[in-house]
């Protein structure tokens, strides 16, 4: 959990431009466009039973579901920053992609990019802005090395919510869920190997679906320095694989909200520099969006 904190202290001290706001506490409504009624109390009411609790990796306390809800809480305002004009923001912690609808796992509680995702369709068809017949079409791009198992299976009989996966075929959860496109990785995949896979990925989303926001799961442990990640890739793999996602969009011009996802760098030094880069670039990407809406044309403009 130090990592958060120490994280957020080297964007204040090296990237003045990041602007912080508090993360606010998803609400039980909120919670419940995901999750089953029971495990929300569970959660909040330290229901829990001692296999969920190990399950999930950590035990309950009520700081723990205060934490979980406020990590929900921060995706949601990520993503209605970018679709309200940012063009992209982010959640210093979050993807918690392991955890299902009635569960938690692998040290997920709630999910906060399937309930980001729920959340932006009902307040984009609440604010008129829905002009077609489908709701808002969400890609969530998920990068972490662990598949988004729990975000898998949410979603898996939605065709407005497309989930995208590159992970490690050996690495946890040992039994994957269907997503829409998974790209399993053979451990030591090296930088070369991930981008010419990142890139078919991205093609095939592409040709399949067009999204309306885009959910990144930047995780750090696809980083060679990592202690669960089973791959290897370099700080310009890592930086390379940010940058292509980043731009894909930007061509595109769909939001971007990011969460940081997993990274358990064999020393703590290692998840900070991977995860500092990633919004390093993100900022970059993020004045891009600015300069475009501030030019005559709008974002359909030259940045």
């Amino acid at each position: 959990m130090a990592k958060y904190a120490a994280l957020r202290e080297r964007l204040k001290a090296h990237l003045p431009d990041v602007r912080f706001a508090e993360a606010l506490p998803a609400t039980d409504g909120e919670l419940a466009l995901v999750h089953t009624p029971a495990y929300i109390s569970a959660v909040a009411e330290g229901g829990l039973t001692n296999a969920e609790q190990r399950e999930i990796g950590f035990p309950w306390s009520p700081a723990m579901a205060e934490r979980a809800r406020r990590s929900v809480g921060a995706t949601l305002q990520a993503c209605r920053a970018a679709l309200a004009g940012e063009g992209l923001a982010g959640n210093l912690a979050g993807g918690t992609h392991h955890a299902y609808a009635h569960k938690g796992g692998g040290f997920c509680v709630f999910n906060d990019v399937a309930v980001a995702a729920r959340l932006m369709q009902v307040e984009w068809a609440r604010k008129g802005r829905q002009h077609r017949a489908q709701p808002l079409r969400v890609a969530i791009i998920d990068l972490d090395v662990h598949q988004g198992n729990g975000t898998a299976h949410i979603f898996r009989d939605d065709p407005c919510v497309f989930t995208l996966s590159l992970h490690g075929e050996n690495n946890f959860p040992f039994r994957k869920e269907p997503g829409d496109l998974d790209v399993e990785l053979p451990d030591g995949c090296n930088d070369p190997t991930y981008m010419q896979a990142l890139e078919q990925a991205l093609v095939e989303l592409d040709d399949r679906f067009s999204p309306d926001l885009v959910i990144y799961l930047a995780g750090a442990d696809p980083h060679e320095g990592d202690r669960l990640g089973r791959l290897s890739l370099t700080d310009d793999g890592m930086e390379a694989r940010d940058r292509r996602v980043f731009e894909w969009a930007w061509q595109r011009r769909i939001p971007v909200a990011i969460t940081m996802g997993g990274g358990y760098g064999r020393d703590i030094e290692t998840t900070l520099r991977v995860q500092f880069n990633t919004w390093r670039i993100a900022l970059s990407h993020w004045h891009r969006w600015r300069l475009a809406s501030a030019s005559p044309g709008g974002q359909n403009g030259t940045a």
